[in-house]
């Protein structure tokens, strides 16, 4: 399991941060996310042979936001 921080714009809200969160949770290999709408952050927890940076960031893109391993 590896922990990363992914620097994330577009956020408007605390709803914002809630919905990168489930998105990220429902990614096979994804065991927490912990999305910071104050901070702009999302600390994401996952196993590295399951999903890749690349995943996430595309995941968090597909859903309107920018999103860059911090």
């Amino acid at each position: 399991m590896i922990k990363k921080i992914f620097k994330i714009e577009g956020m408007h809200c605390a709803s914002c941060a809630m919905n990168i969160d489930g998105e990220l949770e429902d990614m096979k290999g994804v065991k927490e996310s912990n999305t910071s709408y104050v901070k702009m952050i999302t600390k994401v927890s996952y196993d590295e042979e399951l999903v890749t940076d690349k995943k996430i960031i595309d995941s968090i893109t597909k859903i309107g936001y920018t999103a860059t391993i911090a």
